[in-house]
C-alpha cells in the first residue's frame, strides 16, 4: 500500500479514523525555512469537523504537535514528523458495519482487496486522513511563499447552485467570510440554506471545488509522464470523494475552434516574460507552467453515508439493511477547500525543488 506523495518534497500519512491519532512525515523541506506552528493549526482549523452547522459535527481540536525537524523555529533539513491526536471516536457507530458494505465506500473494495479492515469509520479509508495532507501542505505553502507563488481555493457549486462568474471578476479574499467558503455572499447564503435542507431529508448532495495558483513561475512540470498538470490530476482525484478534474478551459474546450481556443503570445515589455491574451491552457502548456495563473476545478460527489435505510450486502452476501447514523457531512465540499489548496501546495513544492535541480 503506498502512503507517500512526492519525490523530492516527500510527504507520508499514517493513522486511521479511529486509531489514538494520525500524523504525516514531510521528506526533503529545505533547512532555514521558518515555522509558524500557528498557520499550521490555522489551517487544519479551517478543515477541522464541528465547525459549523453545515459539516460534521465529529468534535475534533486537530491540535497538532511538531516532533521532529524544526529547532529555534526553522526547519533543519530533517524529516519534520507532525501528530494530530484523536479525541471524538465513537466507534460503537460503526459496529453494524462489521459485515456489511455500505453502498459507494471503500468497505467492499478494501475487503476484497486486504481480507480485513478497520470498519470503524472507515478506517484509513476514511476523509480524516486528509487532516495530515493539510498539516503537510501548510509546511508546502510556507516554502511556495519564499518564490511568491499563492494558492486559493474557493466553492463554485452546491449541487446546482453554480458560480456563473470568473474568478477574475470576484474578490476571493471573502472565501472564508462564510460557512460554505463561496465567495459570493448572495450565492453563499443560498448553498448553505441548501444544504441544511439536504441535511434535514437525512441526504446529501455533491458540489465543485475551484482553484487559483499565482506567482507561478515559468518551467514547473515534467515532459510526457510528470505534466505539472497530470500530478494536479492525481493529487485531486486521491482526495475522497473527488470525482472529476479538469484545468483550463477543461471540457468546455471541446466546444472551441482552434482559432478561439489558441492563447495568443504577447511581450509589452522586451525584458519581461512573455504573457498571453487569453488562458484557455490554465497556465500549463505542455505540462510545464507558462508563468499564467493556473486554474482548475474538482467535482465531489455527495457523500457516500446518508441518515436513511439502505439495502446492502455483507460479507457472506446475504441481503442486509444498512442503518443510517453516526456523524457525517451533508456536502463535503466546504472542508474541501483547504484540502485541494493542500495537495496542490506539494504538488507545486515538489515541482518548484525538482525545477531548482533541472538546470545550471
Amino acid at each position: 500500500m503506498s502512503n507517500s506523495f512526492g519525490q523530492l518534497f516527500r510527504v507520508t500519512t499514517f493513522g486511521e479514523s479511529h486509531g489514538p491519532a494520525i500524523g504525516c512525515i514531510v521528506d526533503g523541506c529545505p533547512a532555514g525555512l521558518p515555522i509558524d506552528l500557528t498557520f499550521i493549526q490555522q489551517e487544519l482549523d479551517r478543515r477541522r469537523p464541528g465547525q459549523s452547522q453545515i459539516v460534521t459535527q465529529r468534535k475534533e481540536a486537530d491540535s497538532v504537535q511538531v516532533l521532529s525537524g524544526v529547532f529555534e523555529g526553522k526547519t533543519t533539513g530533517t524529516p519534520l514528523a507532525l501528530l494530530i491526536p484523536n479525541e471524538d471516536q465513537r466507534s460503537k457507530d460503526y459496529d453494524h458495519l462489521a459485515t456489511a458494505f455500505r453502498p459507494s465506500h471503500a468497505d467492499y473494495t478494501w475487503h476484497a482487496k486486504f481480507g480485513h479492515r478497520d470498519f470503524r469509520g472507515g478506517g484509513r479509508s476514511s476523509a480524516r486522513e486528509t487532516a495530515a495532507r493539510v498539516a503537510a501542505g501548510a509546511i508546502a505553502k510556507t516554502l511556495l511563499r519564499t518564490a511568491g507563488i499563492t494558492i486559493q481555493a474557493y466553492v463554485s457549486q452546491v449541487g446546482h447552485l453554480e458560480l456563473k462568474k470568473d474568478y477574475t471578476t470576484l474578490d476571493l479574499s471573502f472565501t472564508e467570510s462564510n460557512d460554505v467558503r463561496c465567495p459570493d455572499a448572495s450565492l453563499a447564503a443560498k448553498m448553505i440554506k441548501f444544504i441544511k435542507k439536504v441535511r434535514k431529508e437525512g441526504d446529501t448532495i455533491g458540489g465543485v471545488v475551484s482553484c487559483v495558483i499565482q506567482g507561478c513561475p515559468v518551467g514547473l512540470g515534467a515532459p510526457v509522464f510528470d505534466k505539472l498538470h497530470a500530478d494536479l490530476g492525481k493529487a485531486m482525484l486521491s482526495i475522497n470523494a473527488a470525482k472529476g478534474f479538469e484545468y483550463g478551459s477543461g471540457f468546455s474546450g471541446v466546444k472551441m475552434r482552434g482559432s478561439e481556443h489558441n492563447d495568443l503570445f504577447v511581450q509589452s515589455d522586451p525584458s519581461s516574460a512573455p504573457t498571453t491574451l487569453t488562458n484557455h491552457s490554465g497556465g500549463i502548456q505542455g505540462g510545464i507552467s507558462n508563468g499564467m495563473d493556473i486554474h482548475f476545478r474538482v467535482a465531489f460527489k455527495p457523500v457516500a453515508t446518508i441518515m436513511r435505510d439502505q439495502d446492502t450486502l455483507d460479507a457472506e452476501g446475504q441481503k442486509v439493511v444498512v442503518k443510517g447514523k453516526g456523524r457525517h457531512d451533508p456536502c463535503v465540499v466546504p472542508r474541501a477547500v483547504p484540502i485541494v489548496e493542500a495537495m496542490t501546495a506539494l504538488v507545486l513544492a515538489d515541482h518548484l525543488l525538482r525545477q531548482r535541480v533541472n538546470k545550471l
